[in-house]
């Protein structure tokens, strides 16, 4: 019967959680009656010397009382053995029940979670931007209250960053910004900038705080806040919050970028002509390949980044940190330098030609023309 009770029990999954626990209950019940009848019965008999059936000539031996004592102080022992053993058995139950209860509380709260984010997605659909906004908030405190979400939710708030950058059309228009068009640099910083909306400028500097950080590279850049081949040229990004970004391919042409974080960011091959970024930070970021052609990197932190075959062709580097930069083959053609900080900078096959090198710090003039390319415009 306890057999029978226990499998039930036990196997019986698709029946009520209450119909299981009340099943096992009574096969512990049926159980511990069991072990109390043997003990209080032949273990008592066994305890108090009777170890078989006495003789007549032994119960002639002992007196009824005797036999009654040393009979009762046998039980006595086991009725206090069993009186600890349902006592910890009632702790164990009472410990089986806190886990219960916690795992319902666990599931509760997984449901609620799960809620709060449906409603905080279907949020960001909305056609009003508060709507939006609302949702995006929402996201960032679901993030606070369920760690193990945090990369969905930034690869949730990328997305929707990358669907409404400049250069796609919003619903029932055709017309693109200007800046989407317009290829000569002068003209291009002629037009006015534009600061994104309320809601994808949160959504975009709230993804990086979710960044998944990593040793290996390949796993560095996919725990980055991804915002490949976006376009906001000539964007209003003053004091953008963007560390930990993958910005591969990104149009940020013309863009004000002044004081905005950029350090470990993900830059390859990006369009940052013009881009205005004086006193930003830019430390370790990855610029191979990035056309920084006319940018003003004034003041601006590049210490340890790779600028590795970029053009910064006729841009503004004066008093900029340049230390441990690697500007191995960079297209440095006509910058100005002036007062930068170019300790332990790799400079070799640097095109320097027409370049300001007055003031430089941390190398010498002999040391560039020794590695890279200088003419007789370079000024030292």
């Amino acid at each position: 019967m306890i057999a029978a009770t226990t499998c039930v029990a036990v196997l019986w999954e698709g029946g009520p959680t209450w119909a299981r626990y009340v099943l096992a209950g009574v096969a512990v019940a049926v159980a511990a009656c069991m072990v109390v009848a043997f003990l209080i019965g032949p273990a008592a008999r066994y305890l108090s010397g009777e170890r078989a059936r006495l003789t007549e000539a032994e119960r002639n031996q002992m007196t009824v009382t005797e036999r009654i004592e040393a009979l009762s102080s046998a039980r006595h022992t086991l009725i206090q053995a069993a009186t600890g053993l349902v006592v910890i058995g009632g702790v164990a139950f009472t410990a089986l029940g806190l886990w219960y209860t916690a795992r319902t509380v666990e599931t509760a709260q997984e449901s609620q979670i799960t809620d709060r984010y449906t409603k905080a997605v279907e949020q960001l659909g909305s056609a009003k931007e508060d709507v939006r906004l609302g949702g995006i908030y929402a996201l960032q405190r679901l993030a606070a209250d369920s760690p193990r979400d945090k990369e969905t939710i930034r690869n949730v708030l990328a997305a929707f960053v990358r669907n409404r950058d400049f250069c796609i059309a919003p619903t029932g228009q055709v017309r693109l910004s200007k800046a989407c068009t317009v290829t000569d640099r002068q003209a291009l910083v002629a037009i006015p900038l534009s600061r994104p909306g309320a809601d994808v400028y949160a959504a975009l500097t709230i993804a990086p705080t979710f960044a998944k950080q990593a040793t290996d590279s390949n796993i560095l850049i996919a725990g980055l806040a991804d915002y490949s081949w976006v376009r906001f040229p000539r964007a209003d990004l003053l004091g953008a919050y963007l560390p930990d970004t993958n910005l591969r391919g990104a149009h940020l042409n013309g863009a004000d970028l002044r004081y905005a974080n950029l350090s470990n960011a993900y830059i390859p091959n990006a369009d940052l002509r013009v881009a205005d970024l004086r006193l930003a930070d830019l430390r370790e970021s990855d610029l191979r390949g990035t056309d920084l052609g006319g940018a003003d990197l004034r003041l601006a932190n590049l210490a340890n980044a790779d600028l590795r075959e970029a053009n910064l062709r006729d841009g503004y580097l004066s008093g900029a940190d340049l230390s441990g930069a690697y500007l191995s083959n960079a297209n440095l053609v006509g910058v100005d330098l002036r007062g930068a900080y170019l300790d332990g900078a790799y400079v070799g096959g640097a095109d320097l030609r027409g370049a300001d090198l007055r003031d430089i710090h941390g190398i010498t003039g002999q040391q560039i023309r020794t590695v890279a390319f200088v003419d007789s415009t370079t000024q030292f």
